[in-house]
């Protein structure tokens, strides 16, 4: 990274939103950061981050904000702050797609876009013969995940399958990765989420003649 004089404002695509802003901080000291995270970032967010901007700095202070989502309405009401940053203000907006980003957002800023390798999970169970009782404690472990870290398990658990278990999935169970992936970005609810994708590879008990 650059050193902490040529840091400027800007857009940071990574999607590992809440990682790269907690990065941010140690990389950016001795200045201080204050950070604006969200899962969904909303008009209450914005007004914080504002309200931030227009606390007098005597050196320069590094505004960290950013989510998974920011609706319309907060993009809007941070245009004019973006515009005309007061003294010893910066921001950095971090966000996984630019498109996620409102035109009149993208014109004000630089934008940088970090290509990364997820970091994928170990996962201590086999597909090859999971069962219901692997599935229960799976789910158990797994249901509170936010957004990004939901996403990086799914990765994990196709990554597991095809190169760990070196499986050949048949078409219902990637239907399942894709579905599985499109409902995380809508916010269902991840448990109903990982179930219905592990249930995919249940194995049958072969029955009793």
């Amino acid at each position: 990274m650059q050193t902490n004089e040529l840091i400027k404002s800007h857009i940071l695509i990574n999607e590992a939103v809440e990682e790269t802003a907690q990065q941010l901080v140690t990389q950016l000291q001795p200045f201080r950061s204050v950070l604006f995270i969200k899962e969904d970032f909303l008009i209450e967010d914005a007004k914080a981050v504002v309200a931030e901007a227009y606390i007098a700095e005597s050196q320069l202070k590094y505004i960290i904000l950013g989510g998974t989502s920011m609706n319309v309405v907060s993009q809007n009401s941070l245009l004019k702050v973006l515009e005309e940053p007061p003294l010893n203000v910066a921001f950095i907006i971090i966000v996984p797609s630019k498109s996620m980003l409102l035109p009149t957002v993208r014109s004000r800023l630089p934008i940088v876009s970090q290509k990364v390798q997820p970091e994928r999970i170990d996962l201590n169970i086999s597909l090859k013969k999971f069962d219901l009782d692997q599935l229960f404690n799976f789910v158990k472990a797994n249901e509170r995940l936010k957004k990004h870290e939901a996403k990086r398990l799914i990765e994990s658990i196709f990554y597991h399958a095809t190169t760990n278990e070196q499986m050949t999935l048949n078409e219902q169970q990637l239907a399942c990765f894709d579905k599985a992936y499109r409902l995380i970005e809508l916010n269902g609810r991840f448990q109903v989420i990982l179930v219905n994708l592990l249930m995919a590879f249940i194995v049958e008990a072969p029955r009793a003649y």
